[in-house]
């Protein structure tokens, strides 16, 4: 599960930079890389959504998973 919970934070980073070019600079980097309303541009917009509900619906799950976890490098 916490793979998915990586897969999921990466995708609302991902949507989190898109949003600061487009606020900033008005510059569309997943249209600019994909073209504007292709399918696959549009793939790319609802999986950054679909991770963006499951970071908020999965919160307290996602915080007890990672709390709970023995830190790799000791």
């Amino acid at each position: 599960m916490k793979s998915i919970d990586v897969i999921a934070a990466l995708l609302v980073v991902v949507g989190a930079c898109n949003w600061g070019l487009v606020g900033l600079f008005g510059f569309d980097l997943v249209a600019a890389l994909l073209g504007d309303s292709s399918a696959l541009s549009r793939v790319v917009y609802s999986l950054v959504g679909i991770a963006g509900l499951f970071q908020a619906i999965q919160w307290k799950a996602i915080q007890r998973r990672w709390s709970n976890a023995e830190p790799s490098f000791a």
